[in-house]
This record gives C-alpha cells, sequence and structure tokens, in this order.
C-alpha cells in the first residue's frame, strides 16, 4: 500500500489540490484479484480583491467659483459644518452637518466683490467660531459674527490694501484676543488689524513686503513666543519673513530666495530640532523649497525637489505615520497631486 498527497498555495491567488491512490494487490493459487482506486482531486481557487479606501465623492452645490474651504463645528453640535467662499457669486456658503457624513444645502451670506479666502476664528469671545473673509475684488476684510446655531449677522468690513488675497487670524500682541493679518497683493503689503474686543477691529496697520504677497503664514519662527508673518511674494522669487518686535508691531521684511514664483507658504519644523521651517510651492519653477531654520528666525538656503507642473498649493503633514512631517502639494498644470515622504532631517 502507498499514499501520496500534494498542496500548493500563492498568497494572492491560492490553488490547493489533494491527490489520493491506493492500490491493494490480493494473490491465491487459484487466482488473482486486482482492485485498484485512483486519483480523487479537488481544485479551489480564490482572488483577493484590493478594498477601496474612499467612497465616490457626494458633491453639495454650492456658489460660483469657490476658491477656499473650511471645515469647523459651527453649530456646537459636536459634528463639522463646511464653510465655502464663493469669488464668482460674492458669497460664503455654510453648509450644516447633517450626520453620517451627509451635509445640508448650503445657506449663502453675502460678503463684497470676490472673496478669495475664509478663515474661522471666534474673535468675540464667545466661544463661537465667527467667518473672516479676504475680499479680493475691493479693499476689504469681511468679518461675519456667529449669532448662535450656526447663522452669521451680515458682514462689518475693515479696510485693507489693494486685492487681499490671503488671511490669517492669530494674537499677534498676546492680549488673548485674536487678531487679523492678510496679504494685500495688488498694494505688495501685509496688513495688520488688531482686535479690539467683542470682534472689532483697529485701522490696519501696513507693512510692504515683496512684489505680489500670494500666501502668508503667522508662526513663531524665533522662540521668542511672539508669532511671526511669513509671507510668499508671487511676483518675485522671494519669501519673506517679518519679526514680531513685540506689542503686535512687526520689523521689515527679511527676504529668502525661493523659486520662480512662490505661491503658496507652510511653516511647519520638518527635521525635528523644534525649530519651523518653510516650505514653499514655486509655481513658476515646479518646484517645492525647504528652508530650514538655522536658528534665531533666520534661514538656510532653499533646498528644491522638483514636483509636476505650476503647484499652487502646499500643506505639510505626517502621511506614513513616522513622526516626520510630508509634504503634499497640488500642481494646477497637469492636475496632480504629489507627495514627498520625509527621509529624515529635513530632506
Amino acid at each position: 500500500p502507498s499514499t501520496s498527497s500534494s498542496s500548493t498555495t500563492s498568497s494572492s491567488t491560492s490553488t490547493s489540490t489533494t491527490s489520493s491512490s491506493t492500490l491493494t494487490l490480493t494473490t491465491s493459487s487459484s487466482s488473482t484479484s486486482t482492485t485498484t482506486t485512483t486519483t480523487t482531486t479537488t481544485t479551489t481557487s480564490s482572488t483577493t480583491i484590493p478594498c477601496n479606501y474612499f467612497f465616490n465623492q457626494t458633491t453639495y452645490a454650492v456658489g460660483t467659483n469657490p476658491s477656499s474651504v473650511a471645515v469647523v463645528d459651527v453649530n456646537s453640535d459636536n459634528k463639522p459644518d463646511i464653510i465655502v467662499a464663493n469669488e464668482g457669486s460674492n458669497n460664503v456658503g455654510v453648509l450644516f452637518n447633517a450626520g453620517s457624513g451627509t451635509f445640508s444645502a448650503q445657506t449663502p451670506y453675502a460678503v463684497s466683490s470676490g472673496p478669495q479666502a475664509v478663515a474661522f476664528v471666534d474673535v468675540n469671545g464667545d466661544n463661537k467660531p465667527d467667518i473672516i473673509v479676504a475680499i479680493s475684488g475691493s479693499t476689504k476684510v469681511g468679518v461675519l459674527l456667529n449669532a448662535g446655531n450656526g447663522s452669521f449677522s451680515a458682514q462689518t468690513t475693515y479696510a485693507v490694501g489693494t486685492n487681499p488675497w490671503s488671511v490669517a487670524v492669530v494674537d499677534v500682541n498676546n492680549d488673548n484676543k485674536s487678531d487679523i493679518i492678510v496679504a494685500n497683493q495688488g498694494s505688495n503689503t501685509v496688513s495688520v488689524l488688531r482686535n479690539t474686543g467683542s470682534g472689532t477691529f483697529s485701522a490696519q496697520t501696513t507693512y510692504v513686503v515683496g512684489s505680489n504677497p500670494q500666501a502668508v503664514a503667522v508662526v513663531d519662527v524665533n522662540g521668542d513666543n511672539k508669532p511671526d508673518i511669513i509671507v510668499a511674494n508671487s511676483g518675485s522669487t522671494k519669501v519673506g519673513v517679518l519679526l514680531n518686535a513685540g506689542n503686535g508691531t512687526f520689523s521689515a521684511q527679511t527676504t529668502y530666495s525661493a523659486g520662480n514664483q512662490p505661491y503658496s507658504v507652510s511653516v511647519v519644523d520638518v527635521n525635528n530640532d523644534n525649530k519651523p521651517d518653510i516650505i514653499v510651492a514655486n509655481y513658476g519653477s515646479s518646484s517645492v523649497g525647504v528652508l530650514l531654520n538655522a536658528g534665531s528666525g533666520t534661514f538656510s538656503t532653499q533646498t528644491t525637489y522638483p514636483v509636476d507642473t505650476k503647484p499652487y498649493s502646499v500643506v505639510v503633514v505626517d502621511v506614513n505615520s513616522d513622526s516626520q512631517p510630508d509634504i503634499i502639494v497640488a500642481n494646477s498644470g497637469d492636475s496632480t497631486a504629489g507627495v514627498l515622504l520625509n527621509a529624515g532631517s529635513g530632506t
């Protein structure tokens, strides 16, 4: 008697085969009997199908030419809502979270001509986020106070420079009230409007920067616990750094070379030395520049990384859970998004 069996398995497609054979031979003087049972085969195949991590998009109608979006809980129901600046229809839309990741139809709030960028911060100390919008078709920023339950008052406008393009809302003078900082693309300035209490703001103080400031960030880069201004000057090859001199006033900008047409800026510590670095999307040279913080608010010469054409916006966040922030860039010239993983030490 003899028995044999075989089995074969692969990781993505598995096939198992079982064979059995039994031979019994009996012999006597008068007769010979042979009984043979041969070959039973069973084959089973399975294929692993990769799972999708996201469902297809669900779209929600908003205004014309939506240019900026923020996500924050505006009605205190512990569900984040969507707020969008509709540049072409001169309004801001609020879409309430209806639960299970669905959203209501937008509620529009009229603003002035050409809302370009939107931010959400509580500016009047009532623990409800308010809307601050840079209105690029004018010389204004608009403030819409949260009236409760996610409804908003009519905008109050404040004068800034020409074509305000980017806005940040940060306490720059350590009075525990959030102030408005705006990059004015048409007048080559940055405006600072200090919060005077109850969600009202002082007249702007302006600081000259480079040509066509496209984006602004406000972060403490020199470790003095006072937030500084970093601006991408898209009409040049420079980023500007304006150090906070105290009480919400700022020094003249110091410029650092970037690529051609720096359009977007992010300020994050990418090399784990507890000093925030500058990351800039260079629209005109199809690159991302990294300027490491050399200490005391000064920066090294940029290291450039090629990306696809016309990078328009950049964010920096750890996407692969290695505790090192990575670079994600939106490339408007060829409709792609690029991911540059941090290889360590800010490279």
